[in-house]
């Protein structure tokens, strides 16, 4: 298990925002696939390509952001080059998500604005995690992965920044090349490297792991790393030859990384199957599916199959252990900040007593029923089970933010 250290963590008020903010934009994001037509649907249509940004950016960048505000110092045992960057992050990310929102749902020209602001507000958040890290002598797998991930951000918002350009008719591009390539280095090369770095810290530490192999998780980075380089390569240079290489590597790199979670699960000392374990169960088996589909489509050409299995990893794998996290993450936030200097003085809650268990199952099981029916909506092209589906993911989010801010006002 990977050492943690409160020495250097950042005050609560500082990593609040992101968590609140994130789940807002989530409520707001559920209600958006209402609208989504399956006959029709393509990946470049405009309320797709919001719905996407709006999801990614607004609730799964938000809510990293404010763990890695929390992990990155504490992990490395050293302080935030400038931990005032980051009240500045988060209300540039929440104005530069909502123009690119607006740009696809209502506006073209408002894209290049919010790509800007996102741009900046990435930069700045960028900055201060290599400024950090620079100041570790030895950087750890870890760190090493995070650096990777980082840098994948770094280039797929260049990338981003171009196809707004291209999309409000500023210039001319391949932007299908580029669409794949901005999708491919911002969600495979950042969001899952930087999933998997954080999973070799969360899940021992929540799950009471030791004595587990490392060496699969260290692999699926390496592999990822490779086949996304391979998949910028094709749609830079129009390399059409290596792309499925690119593929068959990333989804070699997701099987040793579910490997991975497996045997941590093994050794694991906490057997409870709490709120956070069973959200867990639903997104590592999402992931395991999406992977199943992507295969088949590649031997099929079904086109419905590569939908549900980008629907499975945003909706599954992203919402489920981003939200399985947030009821350890905050607890324990919040319990360290308010009752750890009263240890020893009076009666303090455990950390269990601050999540309110039937309301966090509600979430689960509406968000459960809403992912089962919305994929098989998909799945079968039908409309009727997919908007069902939608309509239970959105009662699972307003839970979510219910249960966020009970936990964060918990006294």
């Amino acid at each position: 298990m990977t050492p943690i250290s409160q020495d250097f963590a950042p005050p609560f008020k500082l990593i609040a925002p992101y968590f609140i903010i994130g789940a807002i934009l989530f409520v707001i994001s559920a209600f958006i696939p209402l609208g989504i037509n399956l006959e029709n649907l393509h990946y470049l249509d405009p309320l797709v390509l919001g719905w996407v940004h709006l999801l990614l950016l607004g609730f799964v960048m938000m809510i990293i952001f404010g763990a890695m505000a929390q992990l990155i110092p504490v992990t490395l045992e050293v302080g935030h080059f400038s931990i005032e960057f980051y009240y500045i992050i988060w209300p540039l990310l929440l104005i530069g998500t909502i123009l690119m929102s607006c740009g696809f749902f209502f506006s073209s020209s408002l894209l290049p604005y919010g790509g800007t602001v996102v741009l900046i507000s990435m930069f700045i958040f960028l900055a201060e995690v290599f400024l950090t890290i620079k100041k570790v002598e030895k950087l750890n797998n870890i760190m090493k992965a995070l650096l990777v991930s980082n840098t994948f951000l770094f280039i797929g918002v260049i990338v981003g920044i171009v196809l707004a350009l291209t999309y409000a008719g500023a210039i001319s591009t391949d932007i299908t090349s580029l669409l794949k390539v901005h999708v491919y280095l911002v969600v495979a090369g950042y969001i899952c490297i930087t999933l998997m770095a954080l999973s070799l810290v969360l899940l021992p530490m929540f799950g009471l792991s030791h004595n587990f192999s490392q060496k699969p998780l260290n692999l699926a980075v390496i592999i990822m790393t490779i086949g996304v380089s391979l998949v910028f390569l094709s749609g830079v240079f129009n390399l059409a030859s290596i792309d499925y290489l690119g593929y068959i590597l990333s989804i070699l790199s997701l099987g040793l990384f579910l490997y991975e979670v497996f045997l941590i699960y093994k050794t694991r000392a906490r057997k409870e199957n709490d709120i956070y374990v069973i959200s867990l169960f639903v997104s590592f088996a999402s992931l395991f599916l999406a992977i199943i589909l992507i295969i088949t489509y590649f031997i099929t050409y079904y086109h419905p199959l590569i939908l549900t299995s980008g629907w499975l990893i945003f909706m599954g794998f992203f919402s489920f252990i981003i939200s399985g996290h947030i009821y350890k993450i905050v607890p324990f936030l919040v319990w360290f900040e308010k009752f750890s200097p009263l240890v020893g003085k009076e009666k303090v809650p455990m950390l269990g007593d601050m999540i309110p268990i039937t309301a966090a199952k509600f979430q689960f099981w509406f968000s459960l029923a809403g992912l089962v029916l919305s994929t098989m909506g998909l799945l079968f092209t039908s409309n009727d089970l997919f908007k069902a589906g939608a309509s239970f993911f959105i009662i699972g989010a307003i839970f979510l933010f219910k249960n966020l801010i009970y936990m964060i006002r918990f006294k």
